[in-house]
């Protein structure tokens, strides 16, 4: 399995080698002065950008670099006789930035586990060639796993409702007009 692996990377840089050969020969006439990079295969030497107020010139923060920040607080039930798992969480955001933030993201992983999850369309099942019809009604005709997040509600600090929207393993929670100021 290593070995076709390996085999395959080999192939998959060969033929981004025969690629970027083509895309030189191509590109060579259609270049405008000033563009250092129109090869897709070639390194970022020449694209990093010009030192600023949040960046030096080495990469280093500067004058006016910021980071956001996130403080986790969660209140977590483990109900081991109905297998699940609930609670609350709070988090505390706090915009460093110049900008004001319109609306967060917050990232869902678990609801790769959700009923309605699309990660088995893309993810192999691995699938035996031939399984018995016991096996095969336990695995396909039975109830799914619904691992993913139920979220009853998303509140600001006063207690207010604030919109969100779920998007698989997305959520976008839209900040209220009086709470989008820096800090």
């Amino acid at each position: 399995m290593k070995l076709l692996k390996f085999l395959s990377f080999i192939l998959i840089m060969s033929s981004a080698g025969f690629a970027n050969a083509q895309d030189t020969e191509s590109t060579q006439q259609e270049r405008k002065a000033g563009h250092l990079n129109n090869n897709r295969f070639k390194q970022l030497y020449q694209e990093f950008s010009s030192p600023n107020q949040y960046r030096s010139a080495s990469g280093a923060p500067g004058p006016a670099y910021y980071q956001q920040q996130a403080d986790y607080k969660m209140d977590i039930v483990l109900d081991d006789d109905k297998a699940v798992l609930y609670g609350t969480e709070t988090i505390t955001y706090t915009n460093n930035s110049p900008d004001v933030l319109e609306y967060l993201w917050v990232q869902l992983d678990q609801n790769v586990r959700a009923s309605d999850s699309k990660t088995s369309l893309i993810e192999a099942n691995g699938a035996a060639p031939a399984q018995q019809a016991s096996s095969f009604v336990n695995s396909y005709m039975g109830e799914a796993f619904d691992g993913g997040f139920k979220i009853d509600y998303v509140r600001d600090r006063k207690g207010n409702n604030l919109s969100y929207t779920i998007n698989r393993t997305m959520m976008r929670i839209d900040m209220p007009r009086g709470d989008v100021s820096r800090r």
